[in-house]
């Protein structure tokens, strides 16, 4: 996590997949805590997402959105970036390359 000006960066690696629950809690949590206007999750090292993951993404966006927080996905690749081209998550939440 990195905190820059009223933004906060989360990076995910590794795989975002049904298991990861806890994971998104704790991201929850840190919305839920912070004052921050931006909130982006840099997917660049993510290796893997499967349809609960997406699920997930689809939760934060709408956290940060009762919270008044603009959320952006940033650096989607390979097969984590053709699933979400694939479940059209573009038309719901920010997606910067």
């Amino acid at each position: 996590m990195t905190n820059i000006g009223d933004a906060t960066e989360v990076r995910l690696t590794g795989r975002l997949e049904f298991t990861d629950h806890d994971r998104l809690r704790d991201i929850v949590e840190l919305v839920e805590r912070s004052d921050m206007r931006r909130f982006v999750i840099d997917l660049s090292a993510l290796e893997f997402i499967d349809s609960a993951g997406l699920g997930m993404l689809l939760i934060l966006q709408e956290e940060t959105e009762t919270r008044n927080v603009k959320m952006i996905v940033r650096g989607a690749a390979g097969d984590v970036k053709r699933s979400i081209d694939l479940a059209r998550l573009g038309e719901i939440i920010t997606i910067e390359s």
